[in-house]
């Protein structure tokens, strides 16, 4: 049976760890996912700096609320992964190693990383060759460590279609790295059960969030409430259940209505999820 966790990001900035657990566990989440960010940019991310004081007590909140830490994801890949730029290839190397020690102390099960590289000065071909490399070169210590390392798929023009993405992964050859699966972010060029279908058992991860399409594919949209977008959620939970997926869907979502608390809107996207997931047992 999946379960229902949520994206650090999708709770206000203002709020504190030991806060944001107890909001999160209250709401009925089972799991949170966190995040490497830039210093101070809120009040309940990680850093690089991050001390092993601030592991532990982060460690002691999720046994205290009975929320584990499922994933550790971060916002400061950029285009670092496929750069032309040997300093900035290290740079996303030891990010990836920072996110998989913090992810053992915190008793998570994967990363989630970012491939790309993509820009002006620099093919999609010697992006993808350079963010193959950047991974292939910490491999040993990916392994050494067993941590699950997602690769996701997100709106930098890098994997534009599941072959890409099992390509990709397949090329990597290791058990321990395979896909962080986004439904939301193939919805406005593709639909997502295809991508499941396709990807099938490399998906270790996966975020939801849902977007409503204007008017059929490659017709622009905006991003909506889970179960109010175009998203075929049926269909979805179809396909992960055929790929054998029983791991957390990490509700990775915004507050979009200002009259609505925050706990209000915990609460609402734990429900959402559970509406998504209670689909499982009626296919």
């Amino acid at each position: 049976m999946m379960k229902k966790s949520i994206n650090a990001w999708s709770v206000d900035k203002s709020i504190c760890f030991e806060d944001m657990f107890c909001r999160v566990k209250t709401a009925g989440f089972d799991g949170i996912e966190l995040n490497i960010d830039s210093e101070d940019n809120s009040a309940h991310s990680l850093a690089l700096s991050s001390s092993k004081k601030q592991l532990d007590e982060i460690k002691i909140l999720s046994e205290k609320y009975n929320l584990p830490v499922v994933s550790i994801s971060t916002s400061l890949f950029g285009s670092n992964m496929g750069s032309a730029q040997q300093h900035e290839r290290k740079t996303a190397q030891s990010l990836i190693i920072k996110q998989l020690e913090y992810a053992e102390k915190l008793g998570a099960t994967g990363i989630l990383i970012v491939p790309g590289g993509l820009s002006e000065n620099v093919s999609l071909q010697k992006a993808r060759e350079n963010s193959l490399k950047t991974i292939s070169d910490i491999k040993t210590e990916i392994e050494d460590i067993g941590i699950f390392v997602g690769v996701e798929n997100v709106w930098n023009r890098f994997f534009m279609s599941p072959y890409d993405m099992c390509r990709f992964i397949d090329e990597l050859d290791s058990v321990y790295i395979g896909a962080y699966f986004d439904v939301g972010n193939v919805v406005e060029f593709s639909d997502p059960e295809n991508w499941i279908e396709i990807l099938g058992g490399r998906i270790g991860k996966v975020h939801v969030k849902d977007f409503k399409r204007r008017n059929g594919v490659y017709s622009g949209g905006e991003w909506v409430d889970l179960l109010s977008g175009s998203v075929n959620w049926t269909k979805v939970v179809s396909a992960l259940k055929i790929a054998g997926f029983t791991g957390y869907l990490t509700a990775e979502v915004e507050k979009t209505n200002p009259l609505q608390t925050q706990n209000e809107f915990c609460t609402m996207v734990a429900s959402e999820l559970e509406n998504i997931i209670c689909m499982e047992d009626e296919i």
